[in-house]
């Protein structure tokens, strides 16, 4: 039995796309960063490497929305699509993790 259909993203202009894409992009890096999780200093050190430049594109995503007058972010629909596309468990890369049992 194949598995479910993912719910369909919703309706999106293409800066919020872009814009859910690049949140995404940056998220998954400070998760890689993150030193409460275990791994080692050069994955570390390459994702901050890679942070630098999937910030600009997160920046510049949200610069052309400026201009293009998308001055509102619709905040209940892109938590839709950032649930769709998994975003719950990639953001929970950036949090702490709950403590072990004492």
């Amino acid at each position: 039995m194949p598995p479910p259909e993912p719910p369909p993203l919703p309706a999106l202009t293409r800066a919020e796309g872009e814009l859910i894409d690049r949140y995404l992009d940056v998220v998954d890096l400070l998760g890689r960063i993150n030193p409460a999780h275990p791994g080692d200093t050069y994955r570390g050190l390459r994702a901050a490497q890679a942070l630098v430049a999937k910030a600009a594109l997160l920046r510049d995503a949200l610069e052309l929305m400026h201009r293009r007058g998308e001055t509102e972010l619709h905040a209940a629909t892109l938590a839709r699509a950032l649930r769709v596309l998994d975003g719950e468990r990639r953001t929970a890369r950036v949090t702490l993790p709950a403590e072990s049992g004492s």
